[in-house]
């Protein structure tokens, strides 16, 4: 019992600094994360304002002749690198290239997949989503942003933890999830905040998790691969050769295909050193992940394929790592899970709110049990 009370009253601590630590942040990460749960859907339709609806049609041009045309059009512009495509299957979307200039800017190119033609252009970090993921991602503050976010994820996985400890449900279940709204503000208060962080204290748990791996990747990616007793595998590059030139893009499609022939591409990464190889991510037939869960990695010199992840046959870490999208953002029950998490983005800044005014009740509780004893403590001297 006395340990058990030792646990509660650490927890309490933690949970209450925590909080009032990094509490703006998280409503920041957490405000922005509600709208990037929609992202696909709301990037969609403002493409779709801006440079119109492809319309489909019974054949698609090669990916290999609307790279060529990107390269050809964007020539005149050397700052930016042609980087890679993306080619979902949507008979209703335009293919999106992607051009990378040195101080990390990407030049997005729409491309109609039936005709080859550009549609239009925009540069990703002056989007309302780019600018949206920047926030959530870095608070808009660069590498050092980055990081920031990814301690505050930390201490969000603690406040969760915490807040599990502390919920007063453990010992009266029903009065763990009751909110008396005809009691004083005080008690309504501190129910709002107990209900809200025990609805979404499993949600914001994965979150903080997945969140926190995504930032400090360097840190968790080794960690995981340990944990789930998997090794890891060597960095997939291609072998120079002197003299010879890359392949063609059809030629190492060809390749791509041939190593998954019942999956659909998705994407494709072109290699941006010598070294790199090309990548070309795949979708099975019974993948429900959006650009699917495989992909083939071959040498650009030869074509031989130094590195493949088959979605069916994926490592233990692998499938740990796949397992981050749907935690982060809500799509393990589909749309009711997605709509569930806009409310869960909301919590921090209920908590926090909730969470400030409990604490200024407790400093004014302590301010004015200290008065009486401080005004007649001269009283005694006399």
């Amino acid at each position: 019992m006395v340990h058990s009370r030792k646990v509660r009253d650490v927890a309490f601590v933690l949970h209450r600094y925590f909080g009032l630590l990094v509490g703006l942040i998280l409503i920041v990460v957490g405000l922005t994360g509600s709208l990037l749960v929609f992202e696909k859907e709301i990037s969609s339709f403002l493409v779709q304002q801006q440079f119109g609806q492809v319309i489909p049609q019974e054949q698609r041009v090669s990916v290999a002749s609307i790279l060529e045309t990107v390269k050809t059009t964007y020539a005149s512009q050397p700052e930016y690198k042609l980087s890679g495509i993306n080619t979902l299957p949507d008979p209703n979307l335009p293919y999106r290239a992607f051009l990378q200039s040195p101080d990390e800017k990407r030049l997005e190119v729409f491309v109609n997949p039936y005709t080859g033609a550009i549609v239009g252009e925009r540069v990703w970090e002056k989007t309302l989503i780019g600018i949206t993921y920047k926030l959530h991602y870095q608070l808009l503050a660069g590498k050092v942003g980055e990081v920031i976010v990814g301690i505050a994820a930390l201490l969000l996985l603690i406040l969760s933890i915490t807040g599990i400890i502390l919920w007063p449900g453990w010992r009266r279940l029903i009065s763990g999830f009751k909110i008396k709204w005809q009691a004083h503000p005080k008690r309504t208060n501190f129910d709002i905040h107990k209900v809200s962080g025990i609805i979404t204290a499993i949600f914001l748990t994965m979150i903080a998790f997945t969140g926190f791996c995504w930032n400090f990747w360097e840190f968790s990616q080794p960690l995981i691969h340990t944990a789930t007793l998997t090794p890891i595998p060597k960095e997939p590059v291609s072998q120079p050769i002197p003299g010879k030139l890359p392949l063609t893009i059809s030629e190492l499609l060809q390749k791509a295909d041939a190593a998954l022939p019942e999956a659909v591409t998705t994407y494709i990464r072109l290699p941006q050193t010598p070294e790199g190889v090309f990548r070309v991510g795949k979708k099975l037939p019974q993948d429900t992940v959006e650009y699917g869960r495989s992909q083939v990695n071959l040498d650009q010199y030869t074509g031989e394929i130094v590195q493949l992840k088959d979605g069916r046959k994926l490592s233990r870490a692998d499938e740990v790592f796949y397992s981050f999208p749907w935690m982060h953002y809500g799509t393990f029950w589909g749309l009711p899970s997605r709509i569930l998490y806009i409310f869960v983005g909301l919590a921090p800044l209920i908590l926090f709110v909730t969470g400030t005014i409990m604490w200024w009740y407790r400093y004014k509780g302590k301010k004015y049990t200290s008065q009486p004893t401080e005004i007649a403590e001269p009283l005694g001297r006399s």
